[in-house]
Protein backbone atom coordinates (compact mmCIF):
# COMPACT_ATOMS: atom_id res chain seq x y z
CA UNK A 1 0.00 0.00 0.00
CA UNK A 2 1.03 3.60 -0.83
CA UNK A 3 0.73 6.15 1.42
CA UNK A 4 0.42 9.97 0.39
CA UNK A 5 1.79 12.99 1.83
CA UNK A 6 -2.15 13.94 2.47
CA UNK A 7 -2.51 10.68 4.20
CA UNK A 8 0.71 11.48 6.43
CA UNK A 9 -0.76 13.47 10.03
CA UNK A 10 1.90 13.26 12.40
CA UNK A 11 3.08 15.75 15.08
CA UNK A 12 5.70 17.80 13.64
CA UNK A 13 8.49 19.45 15.48
CA UNK A 14 9.70 22.58 14.12
CA UNK A 15 13.89 23.73 13.91
CA UNK A 16 13.07 26.00 16.85
CA UNK A 17 11.74 22.94 18.95
CA UNK A 18 8.11 23.77 18.79
CA UNK A 19 5.19 21.64 18.64
CA UNK A 20 2.90 22.18 15.22
CA UNK A 21 -0.50 21.17 15.58
CA UNK A 22 -1.75 17.61 14.88
CA UNK A 23 -2.54 17.49 10.91
CA UNK A 24 -1.03 20.19 9.71
CA UNK A 25 2.27 19.13 7.42
CA UNK A 26 4.48 22.72 7.28
CA UNK A 27 5.12 23.37 3.48
CA UNK A 28 8.54 22.45 3.71
CA UNK A 29 7.80 19.00 5.47
CA UNK A 30 5.23 18.58 2.58
CA UNK A 31 8.43 19.25 -0.09
CA UNK A 32 10.72 16.61 1.45
CA UNK A 33 7.77 13.80 1.29
CA UNK A 34 7.28 14.32 -1.91
CA UNK A 35 10.71 14.72 -3.13
CA UNK A 36 11.16 11.17 -0.85
CA UNK A 37 8.49 9.71 -2.88
CA UNK A 38 9.87 10.85 -6.26
CA UNK A 39 13.61 9.56 -5.61
CA UNK A 40 11.68 6.43 -4.06
CA UNK A 41 9.74 5.86 -7.49
CA UNK A 42 12.67 6.48 -9.25
CA UNK A 43 15.12 4.16 -7.92
CA UNK A 44 12.18 1.61 -8.10
CA UNK A 45 12.13 2.34 -11.72
CA UNK A 46 15.83 1.64 -12.24
CA UNK A 47 15.54 -1.56 -10.00
CA UNK A 48 14.55 -4.24 -12.53
CA UNK A 49 13.51 -6.73 -10.00
CA UNK A 50 10.61 -4.29 -8.86
CA UNK A 51 9.77 -3.48 -12.69
CA UNK A 52 9.79 -7.29 -13.15
CA UNK A 53 7.30 -7.70 -10.11
CA UNK A 54 5.12 -4.78 -11.21
CA UNK A 55 4.77 -6.67 -15.03
CA UNK A 56 3.81 -9.97 -13.66
CA UNK A 57 -0.04 -8.88 -12.68
CA UNK A 58 -0.23 -7.14 -16.32
CA UNK A 59 1.20 -10.33 -17.94
CA UNK A 60 -1.70 -12.36 -16.07
CA UNK A 61 -4.05 -9.80 -17.64
CA UNK A 62 -2.70 -10.08 -20.72
CA UNK A 63 -2.60 -13.82 -20.91
CA UNK A 64 -6.38 -14.01 -20.02
CA UNK A 65 -6.98 -11.92 -22.06
CA UNK A 66 -5.49 -13.27 -25.17
CA UNK A 67 -7.15 -16.37 -23.63
CA UNK A 68 -10.74 -14.87 -23.89
CA UNK A 69 -10.43 -13.28 -27.32
CA UNK A 70 -8.76 -17.02 -29.01
CA UNK A 71 -12.02 -18.74 -26.91
CA UNK A 72 -14.88 -15.86 -28.37
CA UNK A 73 -12.70 -15.95 -32.11
CA UNK A 74 -13.20 -19.75 -31.68
CA UNK A 75 -16.78 -19.74 -30.91
CA UNK A 76 -17.53 -17.42 -33.20
CA UNK A 77 -15.74 -19.08 -36.13
CA UNK A 78 -17.61 -22.35 -34.98
CA UNK A 79 -20.94 -20.81 -35.60
CA UNK A 80 -19.78 -19.84 -38.95
CA UNK A 81 -18.72 -23.13 -40.07
CA UNK A 82 -21.89 -24.25 -38.92
CA UNK A 83 -23.99 -21.96 -41.12
CA UNK A 84 -25.91 -20.66 -38.45
CA UNK A 85 -24.24 -17.75 -38.30
CA UNK A 86 -22.72 -15.25 -40.58
CA UNK A 87 -19.43 -13.55 -40.63
CA UNK A 88 -20.84 -9.90 -40.51
CA UNK A 89 -20.72 -9.41 -36.78
CA UNK A 90 -17.09 -8.07 -35.63
CA UNK A 91 -15.10 -10.19 -33.23
CA UNK A 92 -11.83 -9.08 -31.26
CA UNK A 93 -8.19 -9.35 -33.03
CA UNK A 94 -6.65 -11.70 -31.56
CA UNK A 95 -3.21 -10.80 -32.95
CA UNK A 96 -3.26 -7.95 -31.55
CA UNK A 97 -3.76 -9.29 -28.09
CA UNK A 98 -1.10 -11.64 -28.59
CA UNK A 99 1.41 -8.93 -29.47
CA UNK A 100 0.54 -7.25 -26.39
CA UNK A 101 1.39 -10.68 -23.96
CA UNK A 102 4.50 -10.62 -26.70
CA UNK A 103 5.73 -7.33 -25.52
CA UNK A 104 5.35 -7.77 -21.94
CA UNK A 105 7.00 -11.25 -22.29
CA UNK A 106 9.86 -8.96 -23.95
CA UNK A 107 9.97 -6.58 -21.16
CA UNK A 108 10.01 -9.52 -18.46
CA UNK A 109 13.02 -10.95 -20.57
CA UNK A 110 14.96 -7.39 -20.35
CA UNK A 111 14.17 -6.90 -16.78
CA UNK A 112 15.53 -10.03 -15.90
CA UNK A 113 19.02 -9.96 -17.96
CA UNK A 114 19.39 -6.61 -16.67
CA UNK A 115 18.62 -8.02 -13.19
CA UNK A 116 21.04 -10.87 -13.86
CA UNK A 117 23.63 -7.71 -15.07
CA UNK A 118 23.81 -6.04 -12.29
CA UNK A 119 23.87 -8.75 -9.98
CA UNK A 120 27.05 -10.25 -12.28
CA UNK A 121 28.73 -6.49 -11.81
CA UNK A 122 27.53 -6.70 -8.27
CA UNK A 123 30.00 -10.12 -7.83
CA UNK A 124 32.40 -9.41 -9.61
CA UNK A 125 32.89 -5.61 -7.58
CA UNK A 126 32.89 -7.65 -4.29
CA UNK A 127 35.46 -10.23 -5.93
CA UNK A 128 37.95 -7.31 -6.99
CA UNK A 129 37.30 -4.98 -4.40
CA UNK A 130 35.77 -6.91 -1.15
CA UNK A 131 37.03 -4.08 1.28
CA UNK A 132 34.89 -1.35 2.26
CA UNK A 133 36.26 2.29 2.20
CA UNK A 134 34.54 4.10 4.87
CA UNK A 135 33.80 7.67 4.26
CA UNK A 136 33.58 10.77 6.20
CA UNK A 137 30.09 11.24 6.09
CA UNK A 138 29.49 8.00 7.72
CA UNK A 139 32.04 7.46 10.10
CA UNK A 140 30.54 5.09 12.43
CA UNK A 141 30.07 2.60 9.78
CA UNK A 142 34.04 1.78 9.67
CA UNK A 143 34.13 -2.26 10.26
CA UNK A 144 36.84 -4.49 11.10
CA UNK A 145 37.75 -5.48 7.31
CA UNK A 146 37.44 -2.12 5.89
CA UNK A 147 40.50 -0.34 4.43
CA UNK A 148 41.91 2.73 4.99
CA UNK A 149 41.69 5.45 1.87
CA UNK A 150 45.46 4.91 1.82
CA UNK A 151 44.93 1.44 1.11
CA UNK A 152 41.96 1.88 -1.27
CA UNK A 153 44.12 4.33 -3.63
CA UNK A 154 46.72 1.69 -3.77
CA UNK A 155 44.90 -0.73 -5.06
CA UNK A 156 42.90 1.26 -7.56
CA UNK A 157 46.57 2.38 -8.90
CA UNK A 158 47.30 -1.16 -9.37
CA UNK A 159 44.00 -2.17 -10.80
CA UNK A 160 44.74 1.02 -13.54
CA UNK A 161 48.20 -0.32 -14.07
CA UNK A 162 47.20 -3.48 -14.95
CA UNK A 163 44.29 -2.20 -17.41
CA UNK A 164 47.18 -0.08 -19.16
CA UNK A 165 48.79 -3.22 -19.31
CA UNK A 166 46.43 -4.93 -20.80
CA UNK A 167 45.48 -1.84 -23.40
CA UNK A 168 49.26 -1.65 -24.66
CA UNK A 169 49.38 -5.72 -25.03
CA UNK A 170 46.36 -5.24 -27.11
CA UNK A 171 47.71 -2.43 -29.20
CA UNK A 172 50.98 -4.34 -29.63
CA UNK A 173 48.27 -7.48 -30.78
CA UNK A 174 46.64 -5.20 -33.22
CA UNK A 175 49.64 -3.66 -34.54
CA UNK A 176 50.90 -7.04 -35.63
CA UNK A 177 48.20 -8.18 -37.13
CA UNK A 178 47.89 -5.13 -39.30
CA UNK A 179 51.45 -5.74 -39.99
CA UNK A 180 50.79 -9.25 -41.40
CA UNK A 181 47.96 -8.34 -43.61
CA UNK A 182 50.30 -5.58 -45.52
CA UNK A 183 52.18 -6.00 -48.61
CA UNK A 184 55.84 -6.55 -47.43
CA UNK A 185 57.02 -3.20 -48.98
CA UNK A 186 54.87 -1.40 -47.02
CA UNK A 187 56.12 -1.74 -43.55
Amino acid sequence: TSCTVSQIQPTQTLAGGSMSQPGLLQPSSIQQAQTQQQQLSQQQDFDPVHRFKMLIPQLKESVQNVMKIASLNLAHNTTIDNGTKSSDSSVQRFDKSLEEFYALCDQLELCLRLAYECLSQSIDSAKHSPNLVPTATKPDTVQTESMSYAQYLCMIKSQISCAKDIHNALLECSKKIAGKGQPPGMM
